[in-house]
């Protein structure tokens, strides 16, 4: 929606379709990977923004914790797969 990716443009965030455009099942390993390192690099970010009270979108914490949970559950997946 227009006003959200408004919020995610302030905040810095990136917009919460982003991910599902190109779902977790269909990314294979190095995707996965890439995605958990940039995803980790925004949850940081996001911490550092609420210690120097500067954080604009509180919910973004809950996006990104799902989405890292949802890449750790496929990594999983794929590494007792084969």
């Amino acid at each position: 929606t227009p006003y959200f990716d408004l919020i995610c443009q302030a905040s810095g965030g990136v917009r919460l379709s982003d991910m599902a455009d190109k779902k977790v099942s269909d990314m294979g390993a190095p995707e996965l990977k890439t995605e958990l390192l940039e995803l980790r690099k925004e949850q940081f970010n996001l911490r550092m923004q609420r210690g120097t009270g500067q954080l604009a979108n509180p919910s973004r914490f809950k996006v990104v914790r799902r989405q890292i949970a949802r890449i750790k559950t496929r990594m999983t997946e794929i590494s007792r797969i084969g």
